[in-house]
């Protein structure tokens, strides 16, 4: 059966350096995977763009942030859309919770990657945690009456934070992205306002891919994202 993979960033970019390579390896295996961004990033995200030219609007560089990431989910073969709630700061509302309940019920998942609880250094990421964790339990059912349609409760995860030491990141699965490994460096390079990104995170799957072959011993793996799971996996067969 094939997988249904919802990638929730809470900027437009965020999902090509942590996660392109589990959506395009999703895509792969003939999964379908649809990410969302909370917001475009146009205010703490997009520096370069603004260095580029200063007279921009807002609206201009949400424009150019939306063309970016459509092209690099393409890319990958998801599909991309923004729910454009703002950044630096992001409000979080009963109704932008309902707002991507209502999504999660739609497109009932059976992965969810998000961001990690924690980010000393960015705002608006765990609050992204917070709207995917408390719409999940809704979706499934948690606290609602049984009118409401319930989802089967996905399969939740944290990607890779860009600091994972001081975000409480402790990695438990590990996916082999060796053989799409291209397709995330032609989105990480569509990505023109933090092209400086792209070296580090280049550098990071390799190093995951390092920590993945010594994990299992599997040698044809060279590049590996990192994920942490956020609920206990239930599994029917021991092997």
């Amino acid at each position: 059966m094939s997988k249904k993979l919802l990638v929730v960033g809470a900027h437009s970019a965020d999902f090509v350096w942590r996660s392109a390579g589990t959506v395009a390896k999703c895509v792969e295996q003939g999964g379908i995977a649809r990410v969302l961004a909370l917001s475009y990033g146009e205010r703490g995200e997009s520096g370069e763009l603004w260095k580029e030219n200063p007279n921009r609007t807002e609206e201009d560089v949400k424009k150019i942030r939306h063309e970016q990431a459509l092209k690099a989910a393409e890319i990958l073969g998801a599909t991309f859309e923004s729910f454009d709630w703002g950044d630096y700061p992001m409000i979080l509302t009963d109704e932008r919770v309902a707002q991507l309940t209502a999504l999660i019920r739609e497109f009932e998942p059976d992965v969810i990657l998000t961001h990690t609880e924690k980010d000393p250094f960015n705002p608006d990421h765990p609050l992204a945690y917070i709207a995917v964790q408390r719409a999940r339990l809704l979706a499934a059912g948690a606290g609602v009456a049984s009118a409401f349609k319930n989802i089967v409760p996905p399969e939740w995860y944290s990607f890779e934070p860009h600091q994972p030491e001081l975000s409480s990141f402790l990695p438990d699965t590990f996916i082999d992205i060796t053989s799409v490994m291209d397709k995330k460096i032609t989105a990480m390079d569509c990505m023109g306002a933090q092209n400086y990104l792209k070296s580090y995170y280049t550098e990071l799957a390799s190093r995951r891919g390092n920590h993945a072959r010594r994990i299992s011993g599997k040698q044809h793996v060279k590049f590996a994202e990192a994920h942490q799971s956020m609920v206990p996996r239930v599994l029917a067969n021991i092997v």
